[in-house]
């Protein structure tokens, strides 16, 4: 039987990626940003409340993570498909939260595309309806 101490994590691109996905749900930063190379590119879609690009671990889970979970309850992102091309990792997935200010349940699908070198995850881009964020993000105007 193997030591854990032994133990390396597998650095194939779709398992680095299976982990920040597993982190991010119960909002453990310290396991999500092991995920992430020192230099990574976080980018959050233009029309996101979020919407940039971040640098570095620290600033990826200060500026995306930390930020939702002070505007949302419950906010995670439910990974349902893979598709991989090498370093290249899309995943399908569904986000599912409640505003805090509004109340307003967001359900909405999205796409994550992941580039994985040497283990981290090196760049990431965020395709979202960002209408539908939005729309949840603003009380019903009556309209």
């Amino acid at each position: 039987m193997r030591e854990t101490a032994d133990f390396q994590p597998s650095a194939a691109p779709v398992d680095v990626v299976r982990r920040q996905h597993i982190a991010s749900a119960p909002g453990d930063l310290e396991a999500l940003r092991a995920t992430l190379a020192d230099d990574v590119e976080w980018t959050e879609m233009a029309g996101f409340p979020l919407a940039g690009t971040y640098r570095t671990p620290t600033g990826v889970t200060s500026a995306v993570m930390e930020q939702l979970g002070k505007s949302w309850d419950g906010w995670t992102a439910h990974d349902d498909t893979y598709v991989v091309d090498g370093e290249n990792v899309v995943v399908l997935a569904r986000y599912t939260a409640g505003n805090k200010a509004t109340g307003k349940p967001l359900n909405v699908r999205v796409a994550h595309h992941f580039v994985v070198r040497g283990g981290k995850i090196v760049r990431f881009e965020q395709f979202v309806d960002t209408a539908l964020v939005r729309d949840a993000m603003h009380p019903a105007t009556g309209r």
